[in-house]
């Protein structure tokens, strides 16, 4: 199974794009000639990658939008056509986590993040995948985390979210059969992207808890995404060392495995 091919008249649709994994995914798929739609709030960060990718012989379009408000997503399918593309790759990349104890929380910041990491997810991939069908042509990335194997105290909200995303992608790759389109689920493991900062702690402090072993570097996450949607793999793990993680933790007694991360994760502390 191989991706769709490259065509002046079809695009990759990026969400999340502005920066970190979203942002080399879009590059990676540049680089193998695909034309992207660039899909962020941050309009001058995707400006830039938008003049970058073009000055190395791309062509990307920046569309700048919230995707926590439903109306403005409601519009990316028109807003694509508008451009005169046909999505033939949907990337859903976009999220964010909070950090800390539920009882914590901050209800509002909470329910953004669910929208963002979970119904944004179902929302799009619900709007562009029958065109893809009815071409019986195309792919969806949905990225996950490594987090989706396991409960992860300190920020509940987010791992019950990615695990959301893993099983509602495995569940595509089983509807998907035979009709053309792919589906996969990138769970990659810590990241040096700058996601912690916006979710309340540093990459220092996620580096004492995690091992060095783990850590993949964006570009390398992006070009194992994008090689494992190529190949129609149904999850998709950047790193040995997280793919050996991520069984381990799914099959780990939640009795022992839960205290022991709740007593290292750093928003809890």
């Amino acid at each position: 199974m191989a991706l769709p091919t490259p065509a002046p008249d079809r695009a990759a649709v990026v969400t999340g794009a502005s920066s970190g994994i979203g942002a080399e995914i879009a590059r990676e798929l540049s680089r193998r000639g695909h034309t992207v739609v660039l899909v962020a709030r941050t309009e001058s960060k995707l400006e830039s990658l938008a003049g970058e990718l073009a000055a190395a012989g791309g062509t990307a379009h920046v569309v700048a939008m919230d995707l926590a408000d439903r109306t403005a997503r409601s519009t990316l399918p028109d807003r694509v056509e508008a451009l005169g593309l046909v999505p033939s790759i949907l990337v859903n990349n976009a999220g964010f986590s909070t950090l800390g104890r539920v009882s914590d929380a901050d209800p509002v910041s909470e329910m953004a993040m669910v929208e963002v990491d979970v119904v944004a997810v179902v929302d799009l991939t619900t709007r562009f995948l029958p065109g893809m069908v009815e071409r019986r042509s195309g792919a969806v990335l949905n990225v996950a985390s490594t987090a989706a194997f396991q409960p992860l105290p300190g920020q509940a909200g987010y791992g019950a979210g990615k695990a959301f995303v893993l099983s509602y992608t495995q569940s595509l790759v089983g509807e998907l059969k035979g009709s053309g389109v792919t589906a996969s689920a990138l769970c990659p493991g810590p990241v040096q992207t700058g996601f912690g900062e916006r979710a309340g702690f540093s990459d220092e402090d996620a580096k004492e808890a995690l091992p060095a072993i783990m850590w993949v570097d964006a570009p390398a996450v992006a070009r194992a995404a994008v090689d494992g949607l190529a190949r129609g793999r149904m999850v998709v793990i950047p790193g040995q060392a997280n793919r050996v993680g991520a069984l381990l933790a799914s099959v780990a007694p939640r009795s022992l495995l839960v205290p022991v991360l709740a007593r290292n994760h750093p928003g809890l502390r």
